[in-house]
């Protein structure tokens, strides 16, 4: 049940299920920026499968820095920095990676079956399908320029695509793959971590700059709650949260001070998304454990939690603000519990 205590709040969560798809012979993409989801102002998401050997077409991002996250499947990226310095990776299920506004790029689907995974963005106006790529670039300069510019004749050039390709299939040639030279890398196996949180209700495995220092303005995370399980009230001072559900079903609640608060339900292919500083709670209302995608614009994580906050202040202080006997105080937790088990 969703339930919105004022009237003049916006929608905090999104169906990308329903969304329209961009649907190409080697793979798709759709997408949820502030064009159909308003209160997303900071941050867009961008779902996307490769078919095997789709390739995501050299490509950079004026406006907006890319962080993506493999839910199935394995692909390679390539980048290229204002250096001239280049990184090749090959990713996995569970791995995460970060490209700053500006850099080129490409992505490759490599895996038999297809490759799934999520790209989130630090600017809600961001469009995937208003980018930059190589072959619009090319088909939009005048043939003698391009010809000049790679040292061939335009005779030479004639096959280049007229338009956009967008996906394309790669060759099946792998060729020479070149050596590192970034002085930060671009890729951090996520999944293969230690959890940063590890509780009986779940686990949260996070990376911030600090532990991806290429990361500078966003933090990614993947929540896995059990079935009944809580990530306790609380808020984030600095940075807004947008979340994805991959598997399960949720119930998100949101409070936006003065009285106005709402209470949703998300499953498998829903976004929702909490504004900085709004107070919220994330609570496993399905049979399942769920897993979910969590983003903040920020390289930095900050969050202060509800029972860190109680036991932090004195007793007495708690129990008048809260209208609270002396003897119920006590049994609060003593120390931030960030996720509450759901059994009994």
């Amino acid at each position: 049940m969703n339930s919105n205590k004022s009237d003049s709040l916006p929608g905090f969560k999104f169906n990308l299920n329903t969304q329209s798809v961009r649907d190409l012979p080697f793979g798709w993409a759709k997408e949820a920026t502030v064009r159909d989801f308003p209160v997303s102002k900071n941050l867009a998401g961008v779902l996307m499968e490769l078919k095997p050997g789709g390739l995501r077409e050299l490509h950079w991002h004026t406006n907006a820095a890319e962080w993506g996250y493999v839910i199935s499947g394995n692909v390679r990226t390539t980048i290229v920095d204002p250096q001239g310095k280049y990184e090749y990776n090959d990713f996995k299920a569970g791995d995460i990676w970060y490209f700053p506004r500006g850099h080129g790029h490409s992505i490759e689907g490599l895996s038999p079956e297809g490759t799934t995974f999520m790209l989130v963005f630090d600017n809600g106006a961001f469009s995937e399908f208003a980018t930059f790529s190589v072959t619009d670039w090319l088909s939009q300069t005048p043939k003698e320029i391009v010809a000049k510019n790679l040292g061939l004749t335009t005779d030479e050039i004639k096959s280049l695509p007229d338009k956009e390709v967008y996906i394309v299939q790669a060759s099946q040639d792998e060729g020479e793959k070149k050596e590192f030279s970034t002085p930060l890398t671009h890729k951090y196996e996520l999944l293969s971590q230690i959890p940063s949180h590890d509780h009986d209700g779940g686990k949260l495995w996070i990376a911030s700059s600090k532990e991806f220092p290429i990361s500078e303005t966003i933090t990614g995370a993947i929540l896995k709650l059990n079935p009944g399980a809580l990530r306790e009230l609380h808020w984030h001072p600095n940075a807004d949260e947008w979340i994805y559900i991959i598997s399960g079903k949720i119930r998100l609640t949101v409070f936006a001070s003065s009285a106005q608060s709402s209470v949703l339900e998300l499953e498998k292919g829903e976004v929702g998304y909490t504004p900085m500083g709004y107070g919220h709670s994330i609570e496993n209302i399905g049979d399942e454990v769920c897993e979910i995608i969590v983003v903040f614009n920020s390289g930095v994580y900050e969050e202060i939690s509800l029972t860190s906050w109680l036991s932090s202040n004195p007793e007495s202080l708690v129990a008048g603000n809260l209208n609270l006997p002396s003897d119920i105080v006590k049994k609060l937790p003593k120390k931030e519990k960030f996720i509450i088990s759901g059994k009994k």
